[in-house]
């Protein structure tokens, strides 16, 4: 199921949501054949960052909620890693963060030089002390970092958005009138917080963190929806996303390419075939294309 995504041909429209697995090439690489069209890398930071203490991850069941902290080495303690994927035969997304547009500048210029297909700008994250949300949640913040960091680099640029966002359409419009030539949304949401009722704290050591899987699928889609009718660059919807149907729901909303995360760990690492497969079937049982039915809810006669 071929997908061409700003002039990239994708094997399937399926992304691998940033954070889930890691940096290095043999896993990257095992989700491609296993149906991925795009990897994305875990989180590059401007400096090292252990994450927070454990307990960092909890499974609610219907959901997660994680407070890992963006651990990274460091955009520049990654040159094996690098030298790995330099002879790659798959497309990546390298994930970037950093805590002010001058760090978001100086990794991503140096990450750009590596040569991945594409960087995605992580203003999103609810579980970091100084970094993420500080920018995702303010249009002026967003416009600001999306366009310093389009200055320095020369692969497109992806905007990954929070849910936290008053009005997320209104960032996703900042993001493109910046330079964005796509935008990512949604990530985790929250803050959220677990409380063990019997030794009476939180459970997870940062204390709160950000929600995941199924339980926020609800969330994701409405947020595609909005940014769909802002926006006239595509859209990678993600956030719940576990089966056919659901990618099938998220593209009705708007989304081009599906990201998936949390359900890699619901369904193994074959979640990207099954969920491909799961699409194409539905797809074909309704005579229908994926041109065909994205953003079919905006079109819709109530």
């Amino acid at each position: 199921m071929q997908t061409t995504f700003l002039g990239k041909i994708l094997h399937t429209p399926i992304v691998l949501a940033s954070g889930v697995l890691g940096n290095n090439k043999a896993i990257l690489e095992r989700v491609w054949e296993n149906g991925c069209g795009l990897p994305t890398m875990k989180s590059i930071g401007p400096a090292p960052r252990e994450g927070h203490k454990n307990p960092t991850v909890i499974d609610l069941g219907n959901g997660m909620i994680n407070a890992v902290g963006l651990p990274s080495p460091g955009y520049l303690n990654m040159e094996e890693e690098w030298q790995e994927l330099s002879g790659r035969t798959f497309p990546i997304n390298a994930s970037i963060y950093g805590g002010s547009v001058d760090e978001f500048v100086r990794v991503a210029e140096f990450v750009s030089a590596k040569g991945p297909d594409f960087i995605e700008l992580n203003i999103s994250c609810p579980n970091s002390d100084k970094h993420g949300m500080i920018f995702g949640v303010n249009a002026q913040s967003s416009h600001d970092v999306v366009a310093a960091v389009k200055k320095v680099i020369h692969v497109p640029l992806i905007a990954k958005l929070t849910p936290a966002a008053p009005d997320i359409a209104s960032i996703a419009k900042a993001c493109e009138d910046a330079g964005a030539d796509a935008i990512c949304a949604i990530n985790t949401a929250g803050p959220g917080m677990v409380i063990d009722i019997e030794s009476r704290s939180p459970v997870l050591a940062f204390k709160k963190g950000g929600l995941s899987g199924p339980m926020i699928k609800p969330i994701a889609v409405r947020c595609v929806y909005d940014i769909f009718k802002a926006v006239s660059i595509p859209i990678i919807g993600l956030g719940g996303i576990s089966t056919g149907k659901d990618a099938i729901e998220i593209i009705m909303a708007g989304a081009t390419l599906v990201g998936i995360g949390t359900a890699v760990r619901y369904r193994g690492i074959s979640v990207f075939d099954k969920v491909t497969n799961e699409i194409s079937d539905w797809l074909a049982a309704h005579d229908t294309t994926m041109e065909k039915i994205r953003g079919a809810a905006h079109r819709e006669v109530r």
